[in-house]
């Protein structure tokens, strides 16, 4: 997909949240290995080492792997969030990530205006190739952008068959960012639903390639996370089949509105 910026992003990518750090290394050489060229991390993660090993041995040139890390709640500010970076890079290994995203808003910081000013400093300074959000609701989009004339290029939010954000997307759309979806899957709450069991069935595929495939069909950047080797190879084995306009939308008629996380307006720390 093309931001808004003109930088091409991988629609489908691999995060690697709740992946151990001893893990990391693996779980991402095996996903690069099934096909993926986005690989999804954070400074939060504690595992943005493993992550640049992987790529760094996958003989690959650093070119063909889009990486996205973030600026966890603790580094926001102006300065903070241009020395967070730099300690991702290091731990990275790598000179410059291809998507820098402010973690959450923490509005009770009120710290998210001058960490995107940090961020569109370090977008200048080449050490990111493209600069956005994760977790923002409208107002929090709506005051960086009017406040510094910048729109990031993505927020990656939340996003399931249960919780799907119509009014956020339709407001990103309106606006020209990308909608990003982490726990794509629920955390797996959705895999039984008779609904996307059904279709999935109809098609030979798995419940968890059908809600891939919906988020792909949707516009949603997504970020399936596994360790386990052939769900790797599963999750992105999603190219060879389409949902019919009914089966989206028997899957759109399961929105419920219920989130498997933190509220943005209120979380601040794990």
């Amino acid at each position: 997909m093309t931001l808004s910026d003109g930088e091409l992003i991988p629609q489908l990518g691999f995060g690697v949240f709740q992946v151990p750090p001893k893990d990391t290394t693996e779980a991402v050489t095996r996903a690069l290995a099934a096909g993926y060229r986005h690989i999804d991390t954070a400074a939060a993660y504690r595992n943005e080492a493993g992550v640049g090993q992987a790529i760094h041995a996958s003989g690959l040139d650093r070119d063909e792997v889009f990486v996205t890390t973030k600026c966890f709640n603790d580094n926001h500010g102006h300065a903070e969030a241009k020395r967070a970076l730099k300690a991702s890079l290091h731990q990275l290994e790598m000179e410059h990530v291809d998507l820098y995203l402010i973690h959450w808003p923490v509005p009770s910081q009120d710290k998210y205006v001058e960490t995107w000013q940090g961020f569109i400093e370090l977008q200048q300074e080449g050490l990111v190739r493209s600069i956005g959000v994760s977790n923002f609701q409208p107002a929090h989009l709506e005051r960086i952008i009017s406040e510094t004339g910048v729109k990031p290029t993505v927020n990656q939010v939340e996003l399931h068959p249960r919780f799907q954000q119509i009014g956020l997307r339709r407001e990103h759309q309106e606006l020209g960012i990308v909608t990003e979806a982490w726990s794509p899957l629920a955390q797996g709450r959705v895999l039984d639903d008779p609904t996307i069991t059904t279709i999935a069935q109809a098609h030979g595929k798995t419940p968890g390639q059908v809600v891939i495939r919906w988020h792909l069909q949707l516009g949603n950047v997504v970020i399936p996370k596994s360790v386990t080797p052939e769900r790797i190879i599963e999750n992105f084995d999603v190219i060879d089949f389409t949902l019919s306009a009914k089966e989206m939308t028997a899957i759109d008629e399961l929105d419920a509105g219920e989130r498997t996380g933190p509220d943005p307006d209120t979380f601040i720390r794990p």
